[in-house]
């Protein structure tokens, strides 16, 4: 999972691993953020935020974020400016 990804970013307390993000992406067109995960003791400090700013720093310009929320984190996203996607499509 790791070895293959992109884009590989972390947050560390310390020794302890407590958010990452994980993206496949092309570098211009588009990145798919298959993971962005926060320790949920340190959730709402903005590290989520800025695990994607640094995801986000390793792309062109123009390059799109695209990712597939999971049900408790649809909100989370459109607070921090996505927008959902009529014609996202998952088999």
């Amino acid at each position: 999972m790791l070895q293959h990804a992109n884009v590989l970013v972390t947050a560390w307390e310390g020794p302890q691993l407590i958010g990452v993000a994980r993206g496949l992406t092309d570098f211009a067109y588009c990145c798919y953020l298959s993971d962005l995960a926060v320790d949920k003791s340190y959730q709402r400090q903005g590290i989520g935020r800025e695990l994607m700013e640094m995801v986000r720093q390793q792309l062109q310009p123009a390059c799109k974020i695209i990712l597939l929320a999971a049900p408790a984190a649809t909100e989370y996203y459109s607070k921090i400016g996505f927008t959902s996607h009529p014609s996202a499509w998952v088999r």
